[in-house]
């Protein structure tokens, strides 16, 4: 018997070979869903205690915090690139050589 289940398709295998390429090349970005899942799951633990304050307002905060989470996370990760690319890279780039010839 094969180790697949029988509702596994190969294009469930090629979603998650993509997921997992994603998550290599840029792993911030499961920081930020991770950030927005911890952002939603806290405000939905909070929502019993929020107190006089109404449905509305609690959800409209709870929108703005998961969304600066995940803005944050991508910024950080973004500026992680940027460094390793031009700061911590010490190799020449093959198009600036050209440039200076």
């Amino acid at each position: 018997m094969s180790s697949k289940s029988i509702f596994e398709t190969e294009e469930d295998v090629a979603q998650a070979n993509k997921f997992v390429n994603k998550a290599k090349d840029s792993p911030f970005m499961l920081v930020g869903i991770a950030g927005f899942v911890a952002a939603g799951l806290i405000g939905a633990y909070k929502y019993k205690n929020r107190g006089t304050m109404s449905t509305s307002v609690f959800l409209m905060q709870l929108r703005v915090a998961a969304q600066g989470t995940v803005v944050g996370c991508l910024t950080v990760g973004l500026g992680y690139q940027m460094a390793k690319e031009y700061l911590f890279d010490k190799k020449p780039k093959e198009n600036l050589k050209s440039l200076h010839n």
